[in-house]
């Protein structure tokens, strides 16, 4: 039976319906919950950072999480979040360090708005989303500690991803993601970006956006030990739906201002089956 912090924290992920909760769905019932911890926790943070309020008001909110985490460490949470999340730390002992960095860059949202080059943005989506892969490779489990690098490169295409579907939004928001040094390339003002223009040359852009973030899935499937495929089998679950979002940017003609690409629920499920049984992974549900 679920606990009151358990259902919460289950709730959160049921409610977004994004990749990760199709991705999650397989997986044993002790792995789910720890793993539906972390995402509520990092989702709660995203919403702080996202929601409405001045930069001020959100910097407390989230120095408020961050004082909430030193307890859960602490070994006294006073949120449901962080209750389901005490648990799949000691279970999985899971690094408070890699918590704290996506709090920072959370943070960093509040204040920076662009990126002059890609080794820059490498360095938030390390933050925002290679952090968050560490700490569910630790949940997954692996035998081989070159899944970590797996992990580590996975996460940040899953952001790169994001980064690419959400221009338009990023854009209503004044956030430009996208690396100046790109931009400047491919001779695309910022002011097209802020306006929702769709130019050739803001396609020929993205085109290239979209290649190099395929690079980075098909660099993180190299680092894959064939050892440890079967333990990662929501990992790549989320692999291959994220990367039918890139198809679907594709398909679109890159026009990412009238529309969020995404894929149908159906052929999400449809995915995480077909990834699941290709492996003939049958965890124990219990």
């Amino acid at each position: 039976m679920l606990s009151g912090a358990d259902r919460t924290t289950a709730r959160a992920t049921r409610s977004s319906r994004t990749s990760f909760y199709y991705s999650f769905l397989l997986l044993p019932r002790e792995k789910r919950r720890a793993i539906y911890a972390i995402y509520a926790f990092c989702r709660a943070a995203d919403d702080v950072a996202d929601g409405a309020g001045d930069p001020a008001e959100k910097a407390r909110g989230l120095l408020e999480w961050r004082e909430e985490l030193a307890r859960c460490y602490e070994g006294d949470p006073r949120h449901p979040v962080t209750e389901a999340l005490l648990r799949a730390v000691r279970r999985y002992s899971l690094p408070r360090e890699h918590f704290e960095g996506i709090l920072d860059g959370v943070t960093s949202d509040l204040t920076r708005r662009r990126y002059e080059s890609f080794a820059e943005l490498e360095g938030y989506c390390h933050r925002v989303a290679s952090l968050v892969g560490l700490l569910c490779v630790e949940v997954f489990g692996y035998r081989d500690p070159r899944s970590r690098d797996y992990a580590r490169e996975l996460g940040l295409a899953f952001q790169l991803t994001n980064i690419l579907r959400d221009v338009g939004r990023d854009a209503g928001d004044g956030r430009i993601y996208l690396p100046r040094e790109d931009l400047l390339r491919f001779s695309v003002p910022e002011e097209d970006l802020l306006a929702g223009r769709v130019t050739p040359a803001f396609r020929e852009m993205m085109a290239f956006q979209v290649a190099r973030t395929r690079d980075r899935y098909a660099l993180s499937d190299a680092l894959l030990p064939k050892q440890d495929r079967r333990n990662l089998f929501a990992a790549r679950i989320m692999a291959r739906i994220y990367q039918g979002i890139l198809t679907e940017i594709e398909r679109m003609g890159y026009d990412v201002f009238r529309r969020r690409a995404g894929i149908g629920t159906a052929r999400k499920i449809r995915i995480a089956l077909g990834t699941y049984l290709s492996e003939r992974v049958f965890p124990a549900f219990r």
